[in-house]
């Protein structure tokens, strides 16, 4: 799940930022939903997130969306801003995109965590808003013995990532529901991906291969892709030897999965790159160089076949392009594509960054500075800081370490005081080499 906070929500049209007019806070959303006896629907999202691209452009938009505006407030958090940032660690959101649904009373009702399919997500929608998805609810369900509602609740936890609140809630019901429990594959696998939960929480490398490796035996559909990225980082530390005989059975069923739910004219699962880049990471670990740049190289072509030489047809798409030709090294067609790709996209900081980036990580810092200097005209909050990072990372490369130094200061006056850990980097880039 890395990739969905490094994964989480964007807007086709321009930036992720004001896509659906609402609110202007969360506060207000939620006083509005309380005097309308409305819930808010909080779409957390960022400016810079590939997800949400795919979201805004295949599902926030029609009829079914048009229906659900009318029975919801809906407020956009842009983790980039320092109020909305609050709300992610207040809600305890982890990557984007995440939909929080909020009732008019203040308490969760529920959310939806990354892509969905258009389908997907307003029937998961239409679930939590019908009641029955109320923790509260489940939970008097589960001590009654009901096992489907025990999966219910775990999963709850899950998508909260409280793996330990889970299991000691779990560890609360009648001994006669626990006893049975584990029979119930659902129960049993929800168990293991709380599991999992608190195994990361320790940085406990053993109990997250055990528990992933559970987790990956079962029918766990568009998730495989970042359960596989926990197995991946968990077991680097092997010799590698015994890591390519653990990751070695992963391989058949991975491939399978792509086949059916990736690779096809209309994937079921809609975070194609995490899919590609597991596959990718996979073949790494496993020796495999052909294998690693064959997938890669099939996304590729299947993201400029269905794009049609239009850029601004699926922004999701577009940017998957981009991150599979960073990935096999393409310079020239990379090149190509992210000035394609500003010139699409000139409305916000995103490609000029990227770019600029990559020319000052690659030794042109000449040549990434007028990019970094474009991007910062049109960035904000937190990502200001970011870009400001490498302008000072290029103007030190040019030895210009006076004009470094009033880029930070005059970052740090208007952003610092809401993001204090990014500026302490950002200040430590003066000095470190």
């Amino acid at each position: 799940m890395k990739r969905l906070f490094a994964v989480l929500l964007f807007s086709l049209v321009a930036t992720a930022q004001a896509a659906h007019p609402g609110p202007a806070t969360l506060d207000e959303a939620l006083a509005q939903g309380k005097r309308e006896h409305k819930p808010v629907l909080v779409d957390f999202q960022a400016v810079w997130c590939y997800s949400c691209y795919f979201m805004a452009s295949h599902v926030l938009n029609g009829k079914e969306w048009d229906d659900l505006t009318r029975k919801v407030v809906v407020y956009e958090a842009d983790a980039d801003q320092p109020a909305d940032k609050a709300w992610m660690e207040k809600l305890n959101v982890h990557f984007l995109p995440t939909y929080v649904l909020v009732g008019p009373d203040g308490e969760e009702l529920g959310r939806i965590l990354a892509e969905r399919p258009r389908a997907a997500f307003y029937s998961e929608v239409a679930g939590i808003l019908s009641g029955d998805a109320r923790l509260s609810k489940q939970k008097a369900d589960a001590a009654k013995g009901s096992l489907a509602a025990v999966a219910d609740v775990l999963d709850t936890y899950q998508l909260r990532y409280q793996g330990s609140e889970g299991m000691a809630w779990f560890d609360t019901l009648p001994p006669m529901v626990r006893n049975v429990s584990d029979k119930d594959k659902r129960v049993a696998l929800a168990k293991q991906r709380l599991l999992l939960l608190q195994a990361k929480d320790k940085k406990d490398d053993d109990a997250i291969v055990a528990a992933a490796g559970k987790i990956l035996a079962g029918k766990i559909g568009c998730d495989r892709p970042y359960v596989l990225d926990d197995l991946l980082g968990a077991s680097k530390s092997r010799q590698p030897d015994a890591r390519r005989e653990l990751l070695a059975p992963q391989k058949a069923p991975y491939e399978a999965y792509l086949a059916s739910q990736v690779f096809t004219d209309t994937p079921a699962c809609a975070d194609q790159r995490s899919a590609v880049l597991a596959a990718a990471d996979l073949d790494a670990a496993l020796g495999d160089a052909r294998g690693e740049q064959a997938v890669l190289r099939k996304a590729i072509d299947l993201s400029r076949a269905r794009l049609h030489g239009d850029l601004r047809s699926d922004r999701n798409l577009a940017d998957n392009l981009r991150v599979y030709l960073v990935r096999v090294k393409a310079g020239d067609e990379l090149d190509t594509l992210e000035k394609q790709l500003i010139a699409a996209y000139p409305e916000d900081y995103v490609y000029n960054y990227r770019y600029g980036r990559r020319l000052v990580e690659n030794g042109k810092a000449a040549e990434g500075l007028p990019y970094l200097d474009a991007a910062a005209k049109k960035a904000y909050g937190a990502n200001r800081i970011t870009v400001t990072t490498y302008q000072v990372k290029a103007l030190r490369a040019l030895h210009r370490d006076d004009e470094a130094r009033k880029r930070v200061a005059k970052t740090v006056a208007e952003e610092g005081k809401a993001f204090p850990e990014q500026t302490k980097k950002l200040q430590e880039s003066l000095t470190t080499i």
